[in-house]
């Protein structure tokens, strides 16, 4: 693994975009993340900006990017397989965090999908059980673009800042993350349920006159 990261930090700029990009692609639209967790890519790629070898800006919104499709095509795998996705052989030992992954979406709904992107088992299948489960599409796309650019922007730009400390970062910020992220969530449903509490209309009291 040391020497397929180093790998990643001396090759030339634009194999050092591909290689992001397509970490995190993969990551959930085949399920690579088993092997290589995709904030491990994007904390690189903001490594790689921070020695000057890329532009930053392009990096994140590449991130981002392959984040969004990435997961989206894990959503159609989903769709289209159905039940059959969950008995590929990929999940067999992993039955239970399986198991915990759809709970989670059956409690949480589209909060689950921007959550699961902070904790890497479920970054790999929130998308295809999504699509199993036949959330509507706009529904999927909305949480997963939220989702999708705090990840990406956020761990590029922790890679960038940490520079030659990527190791610590890559380890230890997802728990980081993902605790800012639920705490965010859960203030964007209070705002939410208060403003649709305000736009219903009072129910009119019953007349006492007789």
């Amino acid at each position: 693994m040391t020497q397929f990261v180093e790998g990643i930090l001396n090759v030339p700029p634009l194999l050092a975009y591909v290689l992001v990009v397509g970490l995190v692609f993969a990551e959930d639209a085949l399920f690579v993340g088993f092997l290589l967790p995709g904030e491990t890519a994007a904390v690189l790629g903001g490594v790689v900006a921070s020695r000057g070898n890329v532009q930053l800006w392009l990096m994140m919104v590449l991130v981002v990017l392959a984040a969004v499709l990435g997961d989206s095509v894990g959503y159609e795998v989903g769709r289209h397989l159905g039940p059959r996705f969950l008995e590929l052989r990929v999940f067999r030992k992993r039955r239970t965090k399986l198991e915990e992954a759809q709970d989670f979406l059956r409690r949480k709904g589209g909060a689950a999908v921007f959550l699961g992107r902070f904790v890497a088992f479920f970054r790999a299948v929130m998308p295809a059980l999504a699509g199993t489960a036949h959330m509507p599409y706009r529904r999927f796309l909305a949480f997963n673009v939220a989702g999708g650019a705090t990840w990406g922007a956020g761990f590029v730009l922790l890679g960038f800042l940490a520079g030659n400390s990527y190791d610590t970062v890559a380890k230890s910020a997802g728990r980081d993350i993902a605790a800012v992220a639920g705490a965010v969530t859960v203030v964007g449903l209070i705002i939410w349920r208060v403003r649709t509490a305000r736009r219903e209309p009072h129910r009119p009291e019953a007349s006492n006159a007789e």
